[in-house]
């Protein structure tokens, strides 16, 4: 019996009736209060795609923990539509919404002293939200993907979300018409689940598996398949028995746990925003990470699946494959992952995947044979130098020249580069700066989805650079870098750039240099000033005064207290 279980008794029984009483009211008989008390973080929500199916994923969960002799209390957390709020002023309020989703499941959780919690989310933010929750808390906890999209249809080819950005650059270039625009933003989003490449929350829901959080081929199933509502109670069951086992994440989320998700993050080719959520993870749980740790491992692992954004599959095709148990197999057999790591179901990891092949099976090329990889080093690069002192995050896949050296175009926000692009402003071998788009100068650091898929579709990918403090969607290829730290809204050497200025991004060195000497640099700080808060009231005046460095994970709770 757990503390807060035992607790509960003590506190409920005869003697406390007023407390008793309540619980009668949403359910409770006489035995139920010697039960363990279950929360289900429903973010059930049709606001998007990616949540609009959990409601039923969540009643699936209350009715298997009642079965397996435990008490659900669902409550609802919230979600903010990356896909729809992006290139606006909304998007501004989706790194925010990862703080508000850890805030409300640690409130509830803690208020009503639950003695575990299963979180079920689909859209980017709703993992890393209920990881940080589960991580303060340490109750015993599981997370449940709420699952992927299938993906969409036109002209013989695969859609997702990001081809309709990226149409929108190919209508601006005359590359296509009225009517295929349209075609394509029909065809996009067939239905309900997260974007179906291997973006954010595929990305997260992957790496989340990979640490032992969630049960293994969870991350990759259809959001519409009926083996994504088995799965779902499955997780149930085994999460009542771990609240009498009493596995707690931070037995789960170790040094050990971070190193296998990030080794399969590189892998599978995914988001950079797993670097900004695994540093926040990381520090919840109390394990030391920096951002030079994603270097080290990026230099060990390859790139071993071919995945949109800049590959072929979408995750149901990896699904198909094997999933993320055939990678991490894969991995685990050539002495990149700890296979002693301890999982939910109280396994290691070993012994989860003691049953995997060693190698994928010939019959398909989502997953590459492990002498056949599509790089030979990961993707996710940190890039350091007089732009980016604390560092930068670079997605170098799919890049034919990872060196570019060009004069700067620089932009103050996010529309006036996409007015630029789409104008026909950008020419060949410029480098775009983004500023004044961090967690506390835009506040809440924008995905730049909209500049970066114009690019793309002007046939520009190869010849543009890109920097900015904002960061990238999943659904971001090309020669990016983001997360430039310190931002400009703190004085950031981002902010001393002017137009015309020589910046070099060199991804073979992992450098990300202004061309000008230090004297000018100087010169130019002198006559910097600090620009007054966008937002001087409300949740982004709050979130811009508490939020940290995008270098170590725009933490919110980075010693508030310190002198």
């Amino acid at each position: 019996m757990s503390e807060n279980l035992k607790s509960k008794v003590i506190t409920q029984g005869v003697q406390r009736s007023p407390n008793r009483a309540m619980l009668r009211a949403v359910g409770f008989e006489d035995a139920d209060f010697n039960k363990a008390i279950v929360g289900v973080a429903n973010a059930y929500s049709t606001i998007t795609p990616c949540n609009m199916g959990i409601n039923e994923l969540a009643q699936r969960a209350q009715t298997a923990i009642k079965t397996a002799g435990a008490m659900p209390q669902v409550f609802g957390t919230i979600t903010i539509s990356d896909g729809i709020s992006m290139g606006t002023e909304g998007m501004k309020y989706s790194l925010v919404s990862r703080e508000v989703i850890a805030d409300s499941i640690e409130t509830v959780c803690t208020g009503q002293s639950m003695d575990g919690v299963l979180a079920i989310g689909g859209c980017d933010k709703n993992m890393p939200g209920a990881m940080l929750a589960m991580a303060r808390m340490n109750i015993p906890a599981i997370f449940v993907y709420g699952g992927t999209i299938k993906p969409g249809h036109y002209d013989g080819k695969d859609l997702t979300v990001v081809s309709s950005f990226e149409a929108v650059g190919q209508y601006s270039a005359g590359k296509i018409d009225d009517n295929e625009l349209l075609a394509v933003e029909r065809g996009a989003c067939p239905g309900a689940g997260s974007c179906g490449g291997m973006f954010t929350a595929n990305t997260m829901s992957s790496a989340f598996e990979a640490m032992g959080m969630s049960l293994p081929y969870s991350s990759t199933m259809a959001a519409e398949d009926a083996e994504k509502a088995d799965s779902t109670e499955k997780s149930a069951v085994v999460l009542v028995e771990a609240i009498r086992k009493q596995i707690l994440p931070r037995q789960i989320i170790t040094r050990k746990s971070i190193e296998n998700a990030i080794s399969i993050i590189m892998a599978v080719g995914g988001s950079t925003n797993a670097v900004l959520h695994f540093l926040a993870i990381a520090r919840a749980a109390g394990v030391e990470l920096t951002i030079d740790d994603f270097e080290t491992i990026r230099g060990r692992v390859p790139v071993i699946c071919d995945l949109k954004p800049s590959g072929r599959y979408v995750a149901t095709d990896l699904h198909k494959a094997g999933g993320i148990p055939q990678v991490m197999k894969m991995l685990l057999v050539h002495g990149l992952l700890h296979g002693d790591c301890l999982t939910i179901s109280g396994q290691t990891v070993a012994e989860v995947l003691a049953d995997i092949p060693a190698e994928p099976r010939t019959d398909q090329d989502v997953i590459r044979p492990w002498n056949n990889p599509m790089y030979a080093q990961g993707h996710l690069a940190i890039l350091k130098g007089n732009l980016a002192t604390e560092g930068s995050v670079a997605k170098i896949t799919g890049v034919k020249k990872p060196v570019i050296t060009g004069p700067a175009r620089v932009f103050e926000s996010e529309e006036s580069c996409l007015e630029a692009i789409l104008a026909k402003k950008i020419q060949a071998g410029d480098v775009i700066v983004i500023r004044y788009e961090g967690p506390k100068g835009g506040p809440g650091m924008r995905e730049m989805l909209a500049p970066t898929s114009a690019i793309i579709g002007a046939g520009l990918g190869d010849s543009v650079g890109l920097i900015t403090d904002g960061r990238f969607s999943g659904g971001t290829y090309g020669m990016v870098v983001g997360h430039v730290a310190p931002e400009a809204a703190v004085g950031g050497n981002i902010a001393l750039v002017q137009e015309g200025d020589s910046i070099t991004i060199d991804a073979n060195n992992r450098l990300l240099q202004l061309n000008v000497s230090e004297a000018e640099l100087a010169s130019r700080r002198a006559n910097w000033q600090l620009l007054p808060p966008r937002y001087t009231k409300g949740v982004l005046a709050k979130y811009a005064k508490l939020v940290a460095s995008s270098s170590v994970g725009a933490v919110t709770d980075l010693d508030l207290f310190a002198n």
